[in-house]
């Protein structure tokens, strides 16, 4: 046994991990380079090789939660290579704008625009790309459809009511709002294949799809809500969206963010797979990071977390991918298959271990008005 496979091994220990073992979570290596990888490169050499098929287990989801639970990554001493490269690029994201309207476009479409066809196997009726909520929910669909119910009910809809959606997604929320409450919505959204799919399933409602970046929005609503979206703003923007936002309600209005959350502030190295391969341009905020500038204009109403209904939402997608894959496997190669299902998977773990949360957010703009209950 090599320095490195020693090295690996007691590491793996700490997480009752057993190279060659039979459990779920142990792991089959099927290059031994993967050593030096993961050593090197920590999450992100992990991730990698695993859609370079370097390492497999029969419950990925499983064996993530393992390594998350023993706190792995705080054991393994970085090297200068690593200082180097992480310094380097923190010292760029500095200098670079990530979330100008040009790059945020181009960062939604790297990950919305791939195919509707994979989401449209993947996910419910209403194509929702976010937490479902399971209280009382058999399947994924009867989840989705809940979560919408409660955010409707969250923001106290009524009748004839003007509703401003911040990236609608494909339209599942709009549509449902329009057909349920008979409110009139205006969504906007920045990828144009969401916006194409989002136009037809709202046709014949009072629902305006607009495709553009929510910082080009005008006007006043009485309701404001985003589902998925605070994730792509990203944390220098935080203060000028709520600052939009504001501007954006209406005296008396009520808005509601659904938002993924973490218990610490994202690093260039915990981000490093996902925002290479999934969403970059992304960022995770933790609950001080959203409600420190939202409480300039705002009061918090109501935040609930649902975080763990987005491990069986989740494990629910991967689900749906695994069993239709065939149908669009003509389109994608086996690396894109273990890519989105170590994404689907290691997300899963993230929420299992409570490393990562699921918020909803109600605010009311700083005014005198009735007390607001929200419903669960």
């Amino acid at each position: 046994m090599t320095a490195l496979e020693k090295t690996v091994n007691e590491l793996l220990k700490h997480a009752d991990i057993e190279i060659g073992g039979s459990r779920p979570h142990d792991i089959q290596i099927h290059n031994n380079d993967l050593y030096a990888r993961v050593l090197r490169d920590r999450e992100l050499g992990l991730g990698e090789s695993y859609m370079d098929g370097w390492w497999t287990s029969e419950r990925p989801d499983q064996t993530i939660v393992k390594l998350l639970t023993a706190d792995l990554g705080s054991k393994i001493k970085p090297n200068a290579a690593m200082i180097a490269s992480a310094a380097a690029t923190l010292a760029k994201s500095k200098l670079s704008n990530s979330y100008t309207l040009a790059r945020s476009k181009k960062n939604a479409e790297f990950h919305y625009n791939i195919g509707n066809d994979l989401y449209e196997l993947m996910l419910d009726p209403y194509m929702q790309y976010t937490c479902g909520y399971w209280k009382g929910a058999k399947n994924l669909a009867q989840a989705q459809e809940n979560k919408l119910k409660l955010v409707c009910e969250k923001l106290k809809l009524k009748k004839g009511m003007t509703i401003l959606e911040m990236g609608c997604g494909w339209g599942g929320f709009s549509e449902y709002a329009a057909r349920n409450y008979g409110v009139k919505v205006t969504a906007v959204n920045t990828s144009s294949e969401q916006v194409k799919i989002a136009r037809e399933r709202t046709k014949g409602l009072d629902v305006k799809i607009v495709h553009k970046d929510y910082r080009e929005v005008t006007g006043q609503f009485d309701r404001v809500v985003s589902i998925g979206m605070l994730e792509h703003v990203g944390l220098k923007e935080y203060p000028a969206f709520f600052k939009q936002c504001n501007e954006l309600l209406k005296p008396g209005g009520i808005m509601l963010h659904h938002t993924i959350g973490c218990n610490t502030p994202q690093t260039t190295a915990s981000f490093s797979w996902l925002g290479k391969y999934i969403f970059p341009g992304g960022y995770v905020p933790t609950m001080f990071e959203v409600l420190e500038p939202a409480q300039k204009y705002f009061a918090i109403e109501d935040v609930q977390n649902i975080g763990p209904d987005y491990d069986k939402t989740l494990l629910a997608w991967h689900q749906n991918f695994t069993k239709n894959y065939s149908k669009i496997s003509d389109k994608y190669d086996e690396k894109f298959y273990k890519m989105w299902e170590y994404y689907l998977l290691m997300c899963a773990a993230g929420f299992r271990t409570r490393n990562t949360h699921l918020w909803q957010f109600v605010m009311t703009r700083h005014e005198v008005s009735e007390r607001y209950d929200a419903p669960r």
